[in-house]
């Protein structure tokens, strides 16, 4: 855990979170300031700090990062609808945590990415 990180304190419960799943090294919830109707972040209890921290024995929690927005995506109902899934890395993109998370975004329609 970094003493400093506010993820690493809603996964130790020092911070209040509206959960949507918490199963293992995986925990999603709801975030507090959403850019879509769902929006859910989806998180390691590990602290890695960003895309770029993750190493080689990453590989198994990054597969199930994914997977677990997959199923999330099912459980809300948006999965036929489409939505987002999407990873801030660094300063320039927005990023306001440092601890690697992925957003989920649905039931809005979403602009090109390009």
């Amino acid at each position: 855990m970094a003493e400093d990180c506010i993820f690493c304190k809603i996964v130790a419960g020092q911070l209040p979170a509206d959960f949507v799943h918490r199963a293992g090294d995986i925990v999603a919830f709801r975030d507090i300031h959403p850019r879509a109707p769902v929006h859910v972040l989806v998180i390691p209890t590990e602290h890695i700090g960003s895309l770029t921290d993750l190493r080689a024995e990453h590989s198994d929690l990054a597969a199930k990062l994914l997977r677990t927005a997959a199923e999330i995506a099912r459980e809300l109902g948006v999965e036929g609808r489409g939505y987002r899934v999407t990873v801030n890395t660094g300063p320039e993109s927005g990023s306001e945590v440092a601890h690697l998370h992925l957003h989920i975004l649905g039931c809005r329609q979403m602009g090109a990415m390009g």
